[in-house]
């Protein structure tokens, strides 16, 4: 069981709204936020819960419920539209089940402002920022136990739900406290205006947050972290670079967040992770607590079928047979089986393919058992849902980070310190070790690919390494043909959702849609 519980009193204050409609939807509870925790301080525990969770959860009645009306809740949770959006339009995952909308984001083709998948992760980002704002207003009138580092971390979850807004959509609306209940609709926000104010946010509530807090909770680390996520792609979000902004903040999180790397590579993936020194910040998942179709269980029975595995092995119950790596991620170890590497260890190959000549097909590419729901170590029981936690944030992420930041000549930075922590991230998985020479942009993306490939970063990365869009780096099923085609630069941003634009007449549609 975790230490820090999804679901409390939490659940009872927060309703279910549509977000494009209504950015201002106030909860339906009996008392207000306000009264409530006039009556009782502690209640704030319970409702910080219920934020955190809506990055990992559908809704507060479990997994068939969801807190977005209209939106499906198993399809629609946060972690699951990073997954879909970030992974299956990339290079190194594919996805079979030929879903009306997911089909078009695993081939990069035909995207328009109507897939659902968009407007989930929209509408996702769009319910949690109101609620932020909403409790950050109550919390200016009532007292309560670490008043200050709540606000924090109320301040830091909103950040983090621009911060994908930033990344995928590239403009919304600036909801704030100072809006909230504004009845016109908010003018439109660029993406400088966007960044300009999850920046200043996390700078604010920097010195605010505690160096360390309950597991799943933001501490200065985590902020630090989102912040130098934020400062390693400011070029491609505003035009200016900012990487020495990122060595600043990533070298803090590396030297003063009291991180290490786990010993055991799988651990950091496994049922009992939350044990791992290696976690900056997880979304938290509980096989009995806080279940949901959205969290790791679709990383883990998406990745699964018996067809041609056992499930049980992984600690699963159920198989949906729907992910499969392809070879632009296992063949960055080259030969599979003469690999020193133990990342390269976790494909599932016995029938299946290498080449996938038919992305439709189970068999066609390599699923992944990177995730799995079995303990680490120690036995376990298999669940219909997972208990393995998602590192949203992770050690060896900063490490690769930094060297970056390096080789792109950040200032304060040293290339014998970049080294030794890719180095000790190879050494970690039993890869031969490079020497100052090989650290370059295209090993970084290579590296970064084989260490941190379905958490949720590779299309990010790939814009960020000038990879994703046009024909000069092509992979299987990109742009819907087999050995890939160029696709537009238009696809490095999403398309506005339909509904958001005729919920919001401010708002204007990206370029190419």
């Amino acid at each position: 069981m975790k230490k820090f519980k999804l679901f409390t009193l939490g659940i009872l204050l927060i309703s279910s709204i549509s977000c494009t409609d209504d950015l201002n939807t106030e909860p339906l509870v009996e008392l207000s936020l306000e009264e409530l925790l006039q009556q009782d301080p502690n209640a704030v525990t319970g409702i910080l819960s219920k934020l955190y969770g809506s990055f990992a959860l559908s809704g507060a009645d479990g997994p068939g419920s969801s807190d977005i009306v209209g939106d499906d809740a198993g399809e629609s949770p946060f972690l699951r539209g990073i997954i879909n959006l970030q992974e299956f339009t990339a290079d190194g995952m594919k996805n079979r089940w030929g879903d009306d909308g997911l089909d078009q984001l695993t081939t990069t083709s035909n995207w328009d402002e109507n897939n659902k998948f968009f407007r989930y992760l929209y509408n996702r980002a769009y319910y949690t920022i109101p609620q932020c704002n909403n409790l950050l207003i109550v919390l200016n009138n009532v007292d309560v136990a670490n008043k200050e580092q709540v606000i924090s971390e109320v301040r830091f979850l909103r950040s983090l739900a621009y911060y994908y807004l930033i990344d995928c959509f590239g403009k919304g609306v600036l909801a704030t406290e100072a809006n909230y209940g504004q009845s016109t609709p908010l003018p439109e926000a660029s993406r400088q205006e966007l960044f300009d104010f999850v920046e200043s946010e996390l700078l604010a509530i920097e010195t605010s947050l505690p160096d360390t807090n309950s597991y799943g909770r933001a501490n200065k680390s985590v902020a630090r972290m989102l912040l130098a996520k934020l400062y390693l792609n400011a070029d491609v979000y505003t035009g200016t670079p900012k990487y020495n902004e990122a060595l600043t903040f990533v070298s803090k999180v590396i030297t003063e967040g009291g991180y290490s790397l786990d010993t055991n590579f799988g651990r950091v993936f496994s049922g009992n992770n939350n044990n791992s020194p290696e976690i900056i910040y997880p979304l938290i998942a509980d096989p009995l607590v806080s279940q949901s179709f959205g969290n790791t269980t679709y990383l883990v029975n998406g990745s699964l079928n018996v067809e041609t595995m056992t499930i049980s092995d992984f600690g699963a119950t159920q198989g949906w047979g729907g992910h499969r790596s392809t070879k632009a991620w296992y063949g960055l170890f080259g030969n599979l089986n003469t690999s020193t590497d133990d990342r390269a260890d976790l494909f599932w190959t016995n029938g299946h393919t290498f080449e996938m000549t038919d992305y439709k097909q189970w068999t066609n590419g390599y699923p992944s058992t990177k995730f799995r729901n079995s303990n680490f170590g120690g036995s376990s029981t298999p669940t219909d849902f997972s208990g393995t936690d998602f590192p949203l944030f992770r050690l060896a992420d900063a490490y690769l980070m930094y060297a970056e930041c390096v080789v792109r000549g950040a200032s304060g930075g040293s290339t014998a310190q970049a080294l030794t922590y890719v180095n000790n991230i190879r050494s970690r998985s039993n890869a031969t070790v490079v020497s100052a020479g090989d650290l370059t942009l295209d090993f970084i993306l290579d590296e970064r690919g084989r260490e941190l490939m379905f958490e949720g970063h590779r299309r990010t990365d790939l814009i960020r390494f000038g990879k994703f869009s046009g024909g000069s780096y092509l992979w299987p099923w990109k742009g819907g043909v087999v050995n890939g085609t160029s696709i537009p630069s238009t696809y490095e941003l999403f398309p506005i959702p339909l509904l958001a634009l005729q919920a919001n007449p401010n708002l204007t549609q990206n370029p190419g849609y």
